[in-house]
């Protein structure tokens, strides 16, 4: 049955009113949540907030690196140290590192760019400090309800965003009401601010809606995977923290890695791929396992021939990343709503951080909607929002690194040139302006173009296999329903993307979700096992006809991160 005929049959749907509806219970839609009620305890007012969040708790569905700059948090809370936020382990040392297979060279601490220095910021699990956040906004009277997916935009008749509709449940896989069926409901605003993460999916409709891109770079992606382990004491630098660059990529690949110390004996590990790579049979996820090979992180991983404790891997994911910065930034405000966080493109991809934005971002739409709320308006654009953003510190920071990324389609020899000029040299204040003009999807260039990659097989200890590691994800859903990735057209994959690019959706997920297998009578298909995926989003980005559409699952459903 369609959306239509569930309506026509079992509707109409239960409606609560709020006077703002934040979609997305991350950093960035806490601060929102947060900051509207510090403003009415203020000023002693009353305004009903409430937050979906997918996830079967916030905090479930996060995943980032992660350092985090406290900048934001000091000005949301400044005693959250009393008050118990995770930001515990202080950076201590930095590093950066260029690889060669066997080889390394750090930069000397002297020659490194501001953008790459963390004194004063924090090691820490988002996942964690999202948690804290939500039992702040629970304090402050911020209802929050979990395991709910913003799945449908709704609107006025006069176009204007009225709310979100969440998915209902108990849809089995043939798309009829099973007896566990149940219809969603609408939470309708007078404000509705999106905080969906990378790639949101109401995010990106309300993108083409309203055409909030026009006159702006493509946005762009990346992948970041990564692991959570558990090392041995004596190998433990509690704040250190390392980026890479270089081997296992190609020079003229975007992308990157990192390995944080964190408290506890536990190190993060993860791996960062631009999506607008080029050679089809690149795979982000055996790049990474690669990387660990390296004689300067296996260091971390290995030692048990010295008597030291083995190490454990203790979780894994994967998240889509949005990359483009600032000229990329669509505009973010539309008649009833805002984009904040990650889901507009804050993220500062110079510095690898993106949560402190999420926050500040989410303050500054909460602010607008306050004033417009009690104002007694509704609906319209909170163009106070982006007017206030263009005035902040964090319009400086991005701005300050606006080219970072477009240097990377230039190799990463005239990139690491150029950033080093503009972040080193020049101080962010840069003359010049460089813009991306092809989108992540176009990319890919025809399989018959590139050299096949040979990755060597998992051994299990050091390196892993898929499914192993979406194990360990924690990752689950309600197996009888229908498939959250659908395809526009099913001709495409086998036709199209296997035909022409050697069939990348089984090597660009992270998760096992695509494969290609064989029918008895030896032709193709494409087997998608939509019980594997991590919500990653890449398949949406990266899928070269854009054919491949992520839909929001059964609300719950998806990872179960802990300590990510």
């Amino acid at each position: 049955m369609t959306n239509e005929e569930i309506l026509s049959r079992f509707g109409p749907r239960e409606a609560m009113e709020y006077d703002v509806v934040v979609v997305g219970g991350g950093p960035g839609g806490l601060a929102t949540a947060i900051r509207l009620k510090q403003l009415a305890a203020e000023k002693g007012t009353d305004v009903s907030v409430v937050v979906l969040e997918k996830g079967s708790e916030p905090g479930a569905h996060i995943l980032s690196g992660a350092i985090m700059d406290p900048i934001a948090m000091n000005e949301l809370f400044p005693n959250w140290k009393e008050l118990g936020c995770p930001l515990n382990q202080p950076v201590t040392d930095d590093a950066m590192i260029f690889l060669g297979e066997k080889s390394s060279f750090r930069t000397p601490s002297f020659f490194l760019p501001q953008c790459f220095q963390n004194h004063g910021n924090y090691v820490v699990s988002v996942g964690n400090v999202t948690r804290w956040m939500a039992q702040q906004a629970e304090s402050l009277g911020v209802e929050i309800f979990p395991g709910f997916a913003g799945a449908e935009l709704l609107y006025n008749e006069d176009g204007s965003v009225k709310g979100v509709a969440t998915g209902n449940l108990g849809i089995g896989k043939d798309g009829q009401p099973t007896e566990n069926f149940q219809l969603g409901m609408e939470l309708h605003g007078k404000y509705t601010i999106f905080a969906e993460g990378s790639r949101g999916h109401l995010g990106k409709q309300l993108i083409a809606r309203f055409k909030l891109d026009a006159g702006k770079d493509p946005q762009g992606y990346a992948i970041g995977i990564k692991e959570l382990w558990e090392i041995d004491p004596a190998r433990h630098q509690p704040g250190f923290v390392m980026h890479t660059a270089g081997w296992p990529m190609d020079s003229s690949t975007y992308g990157g890695a990192f390995l944080y110390h964190m408290e506890d004996n536990k190190i993060a590990l993860g791996f960062i791929t631009g999506l607008d790579y080029a050679n089809p049979y690149l795979s982000p996820f055996e790049e990474f396992q690669r990387w660990k090979t390296h004689p300067n992180i296996r260091w971390y991983l290995e030692g048990e021939d010295k008597g030291l404790k083995p190490a454990k891997r203790l979780a894994y994911g994967a998240r889509a990343i949005t990359a483009g910065g600032l000229l990329s930034l669509p505009k973010t405000v539309f008649p009833g709503g805002a984009l904040v966080g990650c889901d507009a493109g804050y993220l500062n991809v110079s510095r690898i951080k993106g949560s402190h934005a999420a926050i500040k971002t989410g303050m500054l739409a909460a602010e607008a909607a306050y004033d417009a709320v009690t104002g007694g308006r509704q609906h319209d654009e909170l163009s106070a929002y982006p007017q206030a953003f263009e005035n902040s510190w964090l319009y400086t920071e991005l701005n300050k690194s606006r080219n970072f990324k477009a240097w990377f389609k230039k190799g990463l020899t005239v990139a690491t040139l150029m950033n080093g000029v503009e972040q080193f040299a020049l101080k962010g204040n840069i003359p010049w302006t460089i813009h991306r003009k092809k989108p992540d999807h176009l990319a890919l260039k025809p399989a018959s173009a590139c050299k096949p990659i040979d990755y060597p097989k998992p051994d299990g200890k050091l390196t892993f296999d898929r499914l192993s590691s979406v194990f360990i994800s924690n990752t689950n859903h309600e197996e009888n329903q229908p498939s959250h990735l659908t395809l526009k057209d099913a001709s495409v994959p086998v036709n199209l993307n296997l035909a022409k690019y050697a069939g990348p959706e089984a090597r660009y997920c992270p998760a096992g979700v695509y494969e290609f297998v064989k029918n008895e009578d030896n032709s193709e298909r494409l087997q998608i096992n939509a019980q594997n995926c991590v919500h990653c989003k890449t398949c949406d980005i990266k899928d070269p006809t854009q054919n491949i559409v992520w839909l929001p699952p059964e609300g719950g459903g998806g990872p179960n991160y802990s300590g990510m």
